[in-house]
């Protein structure tokens, strides 16, 4: 196969990305030694970072792609949901967040020594009803001003109406694409393609011996719930998407993997955008599983930009 890909003009591609966001915090520092307390390192923290984390980095990745990204979600009326915001409007996305009193805005804390990640602690609580049915209310309103939708489920309680916005979208002429979440994928049923990783697919469909297997099984599925495809992210086997002309497998890129964090974010991110743009599934798969090999090189949830696409 050849490894010359076509990269559209993303400048004009419409991305609402709708989903649970988190703020991802990272604490740099030294570990030389163990705590007299326990048998663990003690952690001399030097620095702090703060980077967009869930359906946020999705965003931030469609539009470092090019393209023109809004943004729905929930967030806590706390500072990280402040801080959330205020590093969501530098990267040039229009979000929309509903601040609910009742929950705390999603946080993964990482506590990173010597390049490796030593601890994370994770602070989250679902948001309650009337909030998320605001959010499905301006989601009708917004879905015309779309070309493509993403719903990134990370299982925080922030798509809790998802079938009727898939059903929304789909009304409206709008492909959907979902990163989906949990062993019940009834929820998706109507999307246009889901991008389940191995592990998740396997809670779905369960284990498979070879890839005839997995092929019959990822094609049940997908006519099971009238996708039109499901890409299916294998880790260092690759990505393999499945569709009603067969399957096709694309290899992964020999690229030293530093943090798997947010691949997967980039991925359904690239196939949006390029899907926007009009390229077609295997191409846009491939560019994907090209922003992928980019992004996995870097420490921490990142993204791809489409300068670095179309140097790689």
């Amino acid at each position: 196969m050849s490894t010359t890909l076509n990269i559209p003009d993303t400048s004009h591609a419409r991305i609402l990305v709708v989903g649970d966001v988190m703020l991802d915090r990272y604490w740099f520092g030294d570990a030389s030694r163990i705590s007299p307390e326990a048998p663990v390192p003690v952690v001399k923290v030097e620095r702090t970072e703060e980077r967009p984390g869930g359906a946020a980095n999705v965003a931030r990745n469609c539009a470092d792609l090019g393209a023109r990204v809004a943004l729905l979600s929930v967030v806590g009326a706390d500072e990280a949901g402040r801080s959330l915001e205020a590093l969501i409007a530098a990267s040039g996305v229009d979000a929309s967040f509903y601040r609910d009193e009742s929950v705390n805005t999603t946080v993964k804390l990482r506590v990173i020594a010597r390049q490796q990640q030593l601890l994370r602690i994770d602070f989250e609580n679902a948001p309650d009803h009337e909030v998320l049915q605001a959010k499905l209310d301006e989601f009708r309103n917004r879905i015309h001003d779309c070309d493509l939708v993403i719903l990134s489920d990370y299982g925080k309680g922030g798509l809790t109406h998802m079938t009727e916005m898939i059903r929304l979208a789909r009304a409206a002429g709008k492909p959907v694409l979902a990163d989906p979440k949990g062993d019940d994928y009834t929820r998706y049923a109507g999307a246009t393609l889901l991008t389940p990783n191995r592990s998740e697919l396997r809670q779905v469909v369960g284990r498979w011996n070879n890839d005839a297997e997995l092929m019959a099984k990822a094609d049940a599925l997908r006519v099971a719930l009238g996708l039109e495809a499901l890409l299916v992210t294998r880790s260092e086997d690759g990505m393999s998407l499945f569709t009603a002309q067969g399957g096709e497998h694309e290899a992964a890129l020999a690229r030293e993997v530093f943090d798997v964090s947010g691949a997967g974010d980039t991925v359904i991110a690239t196939l949006a955008v390029m899907l926007a743009s009009g390229a077609n599934l295997s191409n846009a798969m491939r560019l994907a599983n090209r922003a992928a090999g980019i992004v996995v090189a870097k420490l921490g949830t990142a993204t791809c930009t489409i300068d670095e696409l179309r140097s790689a």
